[in-house]
């Protein structure tokens, strides 16, 4: 079993920098399952691949810790006020994952978390409500150090501006938590690492001359050809291979580009008319240029719109294939039955991104946590099927519907396995029951038996001869004892004659047609003569062949 260790590390020193970086931190949490505001999961990846230790801790206070260190230990007293009891900074570990508390008290029962005061943060903590990006790290805290609340506060360090919330360990983030660090080592192992992009920027797209036409009857000075030789190399220029968030954010810049320059040679041709109606040079020239700026508008426009369809119908389509081929695996480990889980909704989880960058962290992260669903899964019927195996080993005929039967709750599953298991074997034995009357009745056909009158009785599978407890094999004929005068006092009840014969069930008006009458009663109760029991059951055998008689007969 792994055990908790506290380790004798500072916080924010060398030492502790190169332990976060071997271990997956409570900071970390809410990054890992892809909830974290502040930093991506692909981010984390990435740093977990490629950081040194001194990148890594300057990384991590960038991204994940708040600047609130000098506020925290302002904060440590007031709790430890409020609680009785004094909180220690400590990093812990369980295994791979680790914590490093801002306070935890000598019992390890209560640890402490501070934020940084924000308004709108304080606002949902004074509400109680603890916003979800916050709760892998609690949880995890409490899961490491085996505290059995956190108590999350947010302050700038004083009452005046002091909020705090109690988190208890829930069992389901735990799960939630050991399962998304299982895929996130996975990941990190396949990991090919890649430079984070920083948001793009538009490079400067070349200037275009101040287009300069006067005419005064003629065109007297013109650097039109000067402007028309720019332009067309200009719009040769413009690249059209759209790949990267950069090469889309400069086809945007350059669609821009293109509308004004549109405009104003626009307003330069309208500004020659209006100097002189009857240039064409000029007018040829200036409609030739707005035209292909238009057209190089509108093209790369539609591109630009065709290609971020393109890449992501691709990346979905691509990750969709990644999450299939791990449910065939599993499935195919399972061998006879498969996991049923809902394929992770690519489309949404991308809906309004703009970059491409965020868009492959999204999917990524919906991969990541479909993954963790489908192992989930996987190993709910893997336990089952341990379990079902050895009680189903001789009845799988009976669960020809064991796809549906083992999606039921564990509890359910096992009843559903057990109570057809035990209808099957209660069949069973009672055709083994009426397997053993027919063998009893054939047998008492033999010659040297007398037939006797039909008297009715209510059971017809039970097995009367081995009722009978004679000690003689059930295969064997029964040949009834003579009726003998009764010697003892009737204390025989019909109750014990009828368990004596289950589960055959007899009454007193049966037994009567039978020829015997209760010598007795006490209170509701019919009482026999001890004697008269084999009697009454070789009364009942020769009911049996008679009636087997009859149906041959009538056959």
């Amino acid at each position: 079993m792994t055990e908790r260790v506290i380790h004798n590390l500072a916080q924010g020193s060398d030492e502790w920098a190169q332990f976060r970086l071997t271990r997956f931190g409570a900071s970390e949490a809410a990054a890992m399952l892809g909830i974290s505001t502040k930093v991506k999961r692909t981010e984390l990846l990435h740093m977990k691949h490629t950081g040194t230790p001194k990148e890594f801790s300057d990384w991590v206070q960038k991204n994940i810790l708040d600047y609130g260190h000098e506020v925290e230990a302002l904060a440590r007293p007031l709790v430890e006020e409020l609680i009785g009891d004094d909180l220690y900074p400590v990093t812990c570990s369980l295994g791979q994952l680790s914590a490093s508390c801002d306070g935890l008290t000598m019992s390890e029962e209560i640890a402490f978390e501070h934020k940084q005061w924000n308004t709108s943060l304080a606002d949902s903590v004074r509400a109680g409500v603890l916003p979800e990006e916050y709760w892998p790290q609690c949880q995890q805290i409490m899961l490491v150090t085996g505290a059995k609340k956190v108590i999350f506060v947010v302050s700038d360090g004083t009452f005046d501006n002091f909020e705090r919330v109690e988190i208890e360990p829930d069992e389901a983030w735990f799960e939630r938590l050991r399962t998304g660090w299982e895929q996130f080592s996975k990941d990190l192992a396949s990991y090919e690492p890649r430079d984070i992009p920083v948001p793009p920027k538009a490079e400067a797209i070349m200037a275009l001359p101040a287009l300069a036409v006067q005419i005064r009857g003629e065109v007297i000075t013109s650097n039109l050809p000067a402007f028309r030789s720019a332009a067309e190399t200009f719009i040769a220029s413009i690249k059209t291979e759209l790949k990267t968030d950069e090469d889309f954010v400069q086809a945007a810049a350059t669609v821009n580009f293109c509308d004004d320059a549109e405009k104003r040679l626009a307003a330069a041709l309208d500004g020659a008319i209006a100097q002189m109606s009857t240039v064409d040079e000029v007018k040829r020239t200036v409609e030739h240029l707005i035209e292909q700026f238009r057209t190089k508008r509108l093209a790369l426009d539609k591109l630009v719109e065709k290609r971020k369809k393109e890449i992501k119908e691709s990346a979905v389509e691509e990750r969709r294939q990644k999450y299939f081929d791990h449910v065939d695996a599993l499935n195919n480990a399972l061998g006879d039955v498969s996991i049923v889980v809902p394929t992770p909704d690519f489309v949404s989880a991308i809906k309004g991104l703009k970059t491409i960058a965020s868009l492959y962290d999204k999917l990524d992260t919906a991969l990541a946590n479909g993954k963790i669903v489908a192992d989930t899964a996987a190993r709910d019927l893997r336990t089952k099927l341990d379990w079902y195996e050895p009680h189903a080993e001789a009845h799988g005929f009976l669960f020809r519907d064991l796809q549906t039967l083992i999606q039921k709750p564990s509890e359910d599953f096992q009843l559903a396995v057990t109570s057809r298991i035990a209808e099957h074997k209660r069949q069973e034995d009672e055709k083994e029951a009426k397997r053993k009357i027919d063998e009893a009745a054939a047998q008492a056909t033999a010659p040297g038996n007398d037939g006797g009158a039909a008297i009715p009785i209510s059971s017809s599978t039970a097995p009367v001869v081995a009722a009978a407890d004679t000690g003689k094999s059930a295969a064997a004929p029964w040949f009834a004892p003579a009726r003998t005068v009764p010697t003892s006092s009737p204390t025989l009840r019909l109750g014990q004659i009828n368990e004596r014969l289950a589960p055959i069930a007899l009454t007193a008006e049966g037994l009567a047609t039978l020829g015997f009458k209760h010598a007795a009663t006490d209170k509701a109760a019919k009482l026999y003569h001890e004697e008269a029991f084999p009697q009454i059951c070789a009364a009942l055998i020769r009911h049996i062949e008679t009636a087997v008689q009859d149906l041959e007969h009538a056959a």
